[in-house]
């Protein structure tokens, strides 16, 4: 029994050895080699971080360059004029509001108030910080309720989304190469010219009409002896304030005149002949016009009017006359 006793205890001891040969002679190189893989992810961890965050930088800067409202470019403006989302509302738009009755002091409530969006919870990585001036003339024109030939370019407000891989905006590719751009196509260019030179034409045709549409109408009106001409004025006034001060049918001073709601002045009794003729439209712009949209001009334009001086037309009468008492003086040679 002591002899089977010391055998085994010789057995566990040779094995025991034999493991710890083994944990000597085995090497050390898988723990090293994991710790060389977590190393190694994150600093490509942070080389993919250091790269989202210039990426990011990049997309906030082509932003600044775009309109908030239409997703327009600054570039197409050459006056590069541009208006704060977050702002307080300028000078021109504020004395516009007073003279509607209207208050607001902040963009973001004009902006709700015109386009129905809300800027308020904007965030600079993703959305513009300014919009464009056509959209501040749609908002003028909103509130001011007169006729401009601004429209909104597009459908429906701009939606903008989070930077990715496929982002318009940056126009560029996974891997940061700018899109090439396509050749010009000659017969496109040729197409182009052609309609250039037709709406050419057309142009040239139009300015040839209006000039034969005001013959006509000075035609139809027929005042040439119940109006007195511009060049029975005294003074001699710049050519523009004449044109202020005249029929835009029959180019005489204005008699008895009436302002239209584009803001055009006429003799009452030409644009009512020339809208019995012509149609409900005004004869200067052709924007649509009818006898009960007439009103008279503010007061202080009349006062102004009523006191420039003209000759007397009468023969032998050498008088000078305001034009408030012209009429007065001209009953007065009648009577005799």
């Amino acid at each position: 029994e002591s002899h089977l006793a010391n055998n085994d205890k010789e057995k566990v001891a040779a094995t025991l050895g034999i493991v710890n040969d083994a944990m000597t002679l085995m090497p050390q190189e898988p723990i090293h080699t994991g710790k060389n893989l977590n190393h190694g992810a994150q600093s490509t961890d942070k080389d993919a971080f250091y790269v989202n965050r210039t990426e990011i930088e990049a997309h906030r800067v082509n932003l600044q360059h775009l309109c908030r409202i239409c997703g327009g470019s600054f570039k197409n403006d050459p006056y590069k004029r541009s208006h704060p989302v977050h702002g307080p509302v300028d000078d021109e738009m504020q004395a516009l509001l007073r003279k509607k009755e209207r208050r607001a002091t902040s963009w973001p409530d004009l902006l709700n108030k015109v386009f129905k969006i809300d800027v308020r919870g904007d965030m600079d990585t993703i959305h513009p910080t300014n919009f464009c001036h056509n959209c501040w003339s749609v908002i003028q024109r909103k509130f001011s309720n007169a006729p401009c030939e601004v429209y909104f370019p597009r459908k429906g407000t701009m939606e903008w989304h989070p930077h990715s891989m496929s982002c318009d905006i940056c126009g560029t590719s996974s891997h940061g190469v700018k899109r090439k751009k396509q050749a010009p196509n000659p017969q496109v260019s040729k197409k182009l010219r052609i309609i250039a030179e037709r709406a050419r034409k057309i142009m040239y045709a139009r300015s040839r009409k209006q000039v034969n549409s005001k013959s006509i109408m000075k035609k139809i009106t027929n005042c040439q002896k119940i109006h007195l001409s511009t060049k029975m004025l005294i003074v001699d006034y710049p050519a523009d304030f004449v044109k202020s001060i005249s029929c835009q049918i029959c180019e005489h001073i204005l008699a008895d005149p009436v302002e239209t709601t584009c803001k055009h002045l006429f003799c009452r009794l030409c644009i009512l002949k020339c809208l019995k003729v012509i149609g409900s439209y005004c004869p200067s712009c052709r924007y649509p016009c009818f006898p009960t949209d007439l009103v008279n001009p503010v007061k202080s334009f009349l006062s102004i009017l009523n006191t420039l001086a003209v000759k007397c037309p009468v023969k032998d009468c050498y008088e000078e006359v305001t034009l408030g008492k012209y009429s007065h003086h001209l009953s007065s040679h009648k009577e005799k």
